[in-house]
């Protein structure tokens, strides 16, 4: 079809076109403000090994070369902070720890489809699994451009479930990386002194007397410093108003791409039945010219 046929067919379309994007726009707005909205917690954090004391360095014998504390990439114990946070252990922690469970539990009761989801026998009792899934939508890590800082981000209508969810979490994951690293020093210590009980040698002695030594010095290290994988540098705060998801922007865009999908639908729709039209007049032809 010629452009300027299809400008012409666009153009006689005009009237359902506009009511198309009238009813589009409109249901699309009052889905867009009808949306609940949350408050979002946040946190700055950095790794222990970049600020004050490079934990790590003390607990090895050799410490960080300075590539290594300079690299903005998450390793090491601040590694093991960022998955933990995410984990299904953090999703049962939050389950005993805050009211998180309860009101998801009451949000799908209150929601629209809950009649249709009891009529199907979808109604079942929320668990970790659904918290864990909630975790991964709501909640975002991410580096901050040309520093080493992390930002933590926690979405919820209450805020004052989402602060306390966050706090949960950092306080989680530091535990898990510090229980962890005391108790691999505490079972080489405890090794260490059974290989002494039984050693005559002074030469091996001495050297599993080092050893011991470095061990004895990670736990005492894992026991005093503050942080050993995520050092707070804003402590975790939450917004007064509520700013996700942003509804203005989200209304703009919605401005914008309905009238070009209405434009591109309706010349896409003009397209296929003049094509249509012509595949039929094409297979008729024979036909005609034999009578």
């Amino acid at each position: 079809m010629p452009l300027p046929l299809l400008l012409l067919g666009l153009w006689a379309w005009r009237a359902r076109l506009a009511l198309i994007l009238l009813l589009l726009w409109v249901g699309g707005a009052a889905a867009i403000l009808l949306w609940p909205r949350g408050h979002v917690a946040r946190a700055q954090v950095a790794p222990a090994e970049t600020t004050s004391f490079a934990v790590s360095a003390l607990l090895s014998p050799q410490a960080l070369s300075q590539s290594q504390i300079q690299d903005t990439r998450p390793g090491g114990n601040f590694a093991i902070y960022l998955a933990a946070l995410r984990s299904p252990e953090a999703a049962r922690m939050l389950t005993t720890e805050t009211a998180l469970l309860q009101e998801m539990e009451r949000a799908r009761q209150d929601s629209p489809l809950a009649g249709l989801r009891a009529s199907l026998g979808l109604n079942r009792t929320l668990d970790a699994d659904d918290v864990l899934a909630w975790l991964e939508r709501y909640m975002s890590v991410s580096q901050n451009l040309g520093s080493i800082t992390w930002s933590l981000e926690l979405t919820h209508a209450d805020p004052g479930l989402a602060l306390q969810a966050l706090i949960s979490l950092h306080n989680y994951a530091e535990a898990k990386v510090r229980a962890d690293l005391a108790d691999q020093a505490a079972r080489r210590v405890a090794a260490l002194e059974a290989r002494l009980s039984g050693e005559s040698d002074v030469f091996l002695r001495n050297s599993l007397y080092d050893l011991l030594a470095q061990q004895q010095r990670a736990g005492l290290v894992v026991a005093a410093d503050e942080a050993v994988a995520a050092r707070l540098i804003a402590a975790p705060m939450v917004e007064a108003r509520a700013s996700r998801p942003n509804r203005p922007l989200l209304l703009g865009l919605w401005l914008l791409v309905v009238p070009l999908a209405v434009l591109l639908g309706a010349a896409g729709l003009m397209l296929t039945r003049s094509a249509f039209r012509d595949a039929a007049l094409v297979t008729r032809l024979p036909a005609m010219q034999g009578d």
